[in-house]
């Protein structure tokens, strides 16, 4: 299977998020190929503007609400929040509760997680749906029942170790990462029996060769062989054990290929001073065999971080035709601000360029293979807190810490080849501090103040990207950070959240708003659409939250808070207040 043919199967066994049969997974991602592309097609941009309110199901947690329903044929399963309870509701009858699981954790988890207590969601494989809680409890539950078939512990929130992600299952195996940078926690990523729950292999972001999977001769990093302990040699002494590098993101996998893709999170501390070196493999796009863990390939985007970019934004998995070649492409927007387009099979840079006009901590990407910095981005040396010094405050960098994106997913359409991704419009102050590694504290030392850009107010952007042009089709001006994950349809529509609460519509090609509904609370949820009885719904989680929502989701009015999102985001308040709902929109029905 080749070309074009390859991603459109890819598509098709996994476009819509059901009905689907016991055999076939069902994800947050929609399919392995990370495209959030449903080939459903009833709702289109010529009746959109019709959509009405089919049902609703309130969760009762008032926290932030990421992720999205999954639907199985006629049951929709549906996660919180912390304490991360799961429900499965009958759409037979408007959304009943057939059975309902409630994890016991202990409460002490949640002053541990550094961004919200927000989950992104459940995948569904073999009978099974999957829940990884935020203690880092990876626990498979009977889909009928609700019964807990096995249940394994991931991680230590002792150390900081805790979870937000959800899981990618890939044949036999549950794919999952951690959470935990801000504490120090070393990051890694784990495989586990599906059917049993037993641990296969761990793949960690730093540290020895064996401890991360690698082999230093066949291993490469833009064509080369990392060579022997790539990683501790980029770190001062033993720093690689506090290191960072967590893998709380999104999860793909090319079945031809047999690699599963995703990303590595910040180095520890904050405060670059602190660890001299490239602090590999943090802030990374890595490939890796599922079946024995083995890396084939990884590509550090922002070496030596000095911003907190983590590198988890979701890898997106598409053929398309590069100087007259079709190529195996994985598009990838990074948290530093610049969209990544790489052929997948081999780690190759084709492509990096600015998605946000924003950006000035570096001027662009080297892409030329001839240079000794080939890959490298070209940092300016106004906008760096390594140069400026630590207790020294680096003024006016772009992005800020929270991104030029950050988890909020991006969207593909392979009808017009763009992809459709949701931004954060926003810069920030930086004044690094020295700070001592405690298991279990934060290990941050930095203080970081959020601020709007020099060109006005508004913190968002919602934009369509060429990602072989490396370049911006069309942008929508939001008031605040996009932080809902988008969807694209074979209706040529595309639908995202906002912060004040809205769903909207907008037309793929043109970016044309076409129907918005206020939802009752501030939306960082992803959208999804699925069929049922032969009629197409959209369904979508309110509940504002996450890191750009965490002054109104935790009550904090110091402006400092958050990592500076409190101040931020201020204005938030005015337009949106906590809660926790499902929405569900239809057409209207025909009337015979």
């Amino acid at each position: 299977m080749r070309g074009r043919n390859r991603v459109a199967a890819l598509l098709f066994c996994l476009s819509a998020f059901g009905p689907a049969s016991a055999d076939e997974p069902v994800l947050q991602t929609v399919d392995y190929a990370n495209t959030r592309y449903s080939k459903l097609d009833q709702i289109n941009a010529g009746n959109v503007k019709q959509l009405q309110v089919a049902w609703t199901f309130s969760t009762g947690i008032l926290r932030g609400h990421e992720g999205a329903p999954l639907v199985v044929g006629s049951i929709m399963y549906v996660h919180t929040p912390f304490p991360n309870i799961v429900y499965a509701l009958d759409l037979d009858k408007d959304g009943v509760i057939v059975w309902k699981y409630e994890p016991k954790q202990d409460p002490s988890v949640i002053p541990v997680m550094c961004c919200d207590t927000v989950n992104r969601g459940l995948a569904y494989a073999d009978g099974a749906i999957i829940l990884h809680q935020a203690d880092t409890t990876l626990v498979s539950l009977d889909a009928k029942s609700g019964r807990v078939n096995w249940s394994v512990k991931n991680g230590d929130p002792a150390v900081g170790e805790t979870n937000t992600a959800t899981v990618m299952p890939v044949k036999d195996k549950i794919i999952v990462g951690i959470s935990g940078a801000e504490y120090g926690a070393r990051g890694h990523i784990t495989a586990y029996d599906a059917r049993t729950g037993t641990r296969l292999w761990r793949g960690y972001s730093t540290g020895p060769d064996a401890d991360m999977i690698v082999d230093p001769q066949k291993t490469t990093s833009l064509g080369r062989p990392i060579g022997e302990n790539s990683s501790l040699a980029s770190w001062e002494g033993d720093q690689w054990k506090t290191g960072g590098g967590a893998t709380w993101g999104w999860y793909s996998y090319d079945p031809e290929l047999d690699l599963i893709y995703y990303g590595t999170a910040n180095p520890s501390t904050w405060n670059p001073k602190q660890r001299p070196g490239d602090n590999k493999w943090t802030t990374a796009i890595v490939a890796r065999n599922p079946d024995t863990g083995m890396m084939r390939w990884v590509y550090q985007m922002t070496p030596h971080d000095e911003w907190d970019y983590d590198g988890v934004n979701e890898m997106i998995l598409t053929d398309q035709t590069v100087q007259g070649t079709v190529r195996p492409l994985l598009t990838h927007f990074d948290r530093n601000g610049f969209g990544y387009t790489l052929d997948r099979s081999t780690g190759e840079l084709l492509v990096a360029e600015k998605f946000d006009p924003a950006v000035n901590w570096a001027t662009g990407i080297d892409v030329d293979k001839s240079s000794g910095r080939y890959g490298r981005p070209l940092v300016d040396p106004r906008r760096s807190p390594d140069r400026t010094g630590e207790d020294e405050t680096t003024t006016g960098i772009c992005p800020g810490a929270i991104g030029a994106k950050n988890e909020q997913p991006a969207a593909y359409s392979p009808i017009t080849r763009l992809f459709y991704v949701p931004t954060n419009h926003i810069c920030m102050s930086y004044e690094p501090f020295h700070v001592t590694y405690t298991p279990g504290i934060p290990f941050v030392g930095a203080t970081v103040t959020l601020q709007p850009t020099e060109d006005g107010p508004e913190t968002g952007r919602f934009i369509a990207w060429d990602g072989v042009a490396g370049r911006v089709v069309w942008s929508n001006t939001e008031p605040f950070s996009v932080w809902s994950g988008a969807l694209a349809t074979a209706g040529d529509v595309v639908f995202y959240g906002t912060l004040e609460g809205y769903l909207k519509a907008v037309d793929a090609r043109t970016g044309r708003e076409l129907y918005r509904f206020k939802t009752p609370s501030g939306i960082i949820g992803n959208v999804t659409t699925y069929l049922h009885s032969g009629r197409q719904y959209v369904a979508v989680l309110s509940g504002v939250g996450g890191w750009a929502g965490i002054g109104l989701a935790a009550g904090l009015t110091d402006p400092a808070d958050g990592a500076g999102a409190v101040g931020g985001y201020a204005g938030l308040s005015r337009y949106t207040a906590l809660g926790g709902q499902l929405t569900v929109f239809a057409l209207p029905e025909l009337r015979h």
